[in-house]
């Protein structure tokens, strides 16, 4: 065994479990020391972990479907002769695919908050990177950080930015929504340009010497096993059928009408989509997990069908595909169990109050850095952007009103603060399902994107104060 495979190894976490129930173990002790919060007892925490696989069951349930379909299209072949046949394109040009997808998947996540939906994106863009000559570290980040990216500088994401403004308005406070547009299109760009440099360059490296991987040989065994079948990239060649043509055409249909689904149309005055509720019984736009769920099922079966699978196969193929998922799935539920634990015994508003009453008094840059870093704790405990947001606004909205600074701001401080810690935090089952799709340990993780986080803050801090001295 290599030095290099020994030091990688001595720094390896415990597995994605472990982790998030450590975590939801030291929540539950440090409640029964804070007054005015509710103690946790032993059965709160061993309950927290399937309480939250209850909470995040649509999730779960999306995750495995998703998993059964990529399982039946996976049999056709018709994804790993795609990717050849684009990649084959590409020769001496695969980099040109990180900041395009990047930019994708952050449209996404600025326009209507895109994030548990990229797990479905994992294991193609997994193959892919793979059998262009990066490794699955450069998919996550490419994954991860472009959604994110596009979180953390949310302009109409509903789930941000339309629940803050909501907030606001029910304690008597208006928001000039134009300020907060702009400011998160500086946050967006600058954070997705900063992303962009890192993985390329961490691509490029990897493409050039496989040595310069972050990852142990084991998690590159494992991720080869998965995507191309343990063949060291000299899988045989599959051909690029017409039947294949179409059903990677049907791949590609299914995923457009899943984005569609869940675009909030209606709110941007768009009508387009108000008959389309023949299928699900709710039109395109306001789809959820559920319906997603079901487009891919639907999605799986006329695949199949369209390859000329018989019966048997096509069941056999989509009930392989869901067993991949049946980890992850559990992930989310895990991780889920500690913001479920944190609101039953009240701990996340009692922090939210505390930690409040140190904003009083700062001049505008102190008050931007400091909220900022506030928002980034309370969103270790609480990553759900619509959760804070319904939380903290009805408090920070008018301390900042009350200190003369814009509560446009505040909004774009839950942004950044949220978006940042949530490229990162154990907590979100986006997090440690797209790692777990990918065989990618959050120790690995974690060493890759802390220099992209130290870049992000830096540049947002910037950004954020000069929009609190000069709105």
């Amino acid at each position: 065994m290599s030095t290099n495979e020994k030091k990688k190894k001595s720094l390896k976490l415990p597995t994605a479990y472990t982790v998030l129930l450590s975590i939801t173990a030291i929540i539950a002790i440090v409640t029964n020391f804070i007054p005015g919060v509710k103690a946790a007892s032993l059965s709160d925490f061993i309950m927290a972990p399937i309480n939250g696989l209850n909470e995040a069951i649509d999730i779960a349930i999306f995750v495995l479907l998703i998993g059964g379909f990529l399982g039946v299209t996976t049999k056709t072949g018709a994804l790993d002769a795609g990717i050849g046949n684009v990649v084959a394109k590409l020769k001496g040009k695969e980099l040109v695919l990180i900041p395009v997808l990047m930019f994708l998947f952050s449209l996404g996540g600025t326009s209507f908050g895109m994030a548990e939906e990229t797990i479905a994106f994992t294991a193609l863009v997994t193959t892919t990177m793979i059998i262009a000559g990066f490794d699955p570290l450069v998919s996550v980040a490419t994954i991860i950080l472009g959604a994110g990216c596009g979180v953390l500088g949310s302009t109409v994401n509903p789930f941000l930015v339309s629940v803050s403004i909501g907030a606001l308005k029910g304690v008597g406070i208006d928001v000039n929504q134009v300020i907060v547009i702009g400011t998160s299109i500086a946050l967006w760009l600058s954070s997705l340009l900063i992303s962009i440099f890192f993985v390329m360059n961490y691509a490029k490296k990897v493409h050039r010497d496989k040595s310069q991987t972050l990852l142990s040989d084991s998690e590159i065994k494992q991720a080869n096993e998965a995507f191309i079948g343990n063949k060291n990239g000299e899988e045989e060649v599959i051909e690029f059928t017409g039947k294949r043509k179409i059903v990677l055409a049907l791949f590609a249909f299914t995923f457009l009408v899943m984005v569609a689904g869940i675009i909030p149309w209606e709110e941007f005055g768009i009508n387009l989509f108000i008959h389309t509720d023949f299928l699900t019984g709710a039109a395109l736009g306001n789809w959820w997990f559920s319906e997603l769920s079901m487009w891919f099922v639907i999605m799986a079966v006329v695949i199949g069908l369209v390859y000329r699978m018989k019966e048997i196969e096509i069941v056999n193929a989509f009930l392989e595909g869901a067993a991949d998922m049946v980890g992850v799935a559990l992930v989310i539920g895990v991780s889920k169990g500690i913001s479920v634990i944190m609101s039953t015994t009240g701990l996340d508003a009692y922090v939210l109050n505390s930690v409040s009453s140190v904003l009083v008094g700062m001049s505008p840059i102190v008050f931007t850095i400091v909220a900022y870093l506030i928002y980034m704790a309370l969103s270790f405990f609480i990553p759900s952007t619509s959760g804070l947001s319904g939380l903290s606004m009805p408090i920070f909205g008018p301390l900042a009103v009350s200190l003369g600074f814009p509560p446009e701001v505040i909004i774009s401080i839950f942004s950044a603060g949220s978006g940042i810690v949530n490229l990162v935090t154990p907590t979100s089952g986006v997090i440690m399902g797209t790692l777990a799709i990918a065989k990618v340990d959050y120790s690995s993780w974690v060493k890759f994107v802390s220099k992209v986080l130290v870049a992000i803050f830096i540049s947002s801090a910037i950004i954020l104060s000069i929009a609190m001295m000069f709105i």
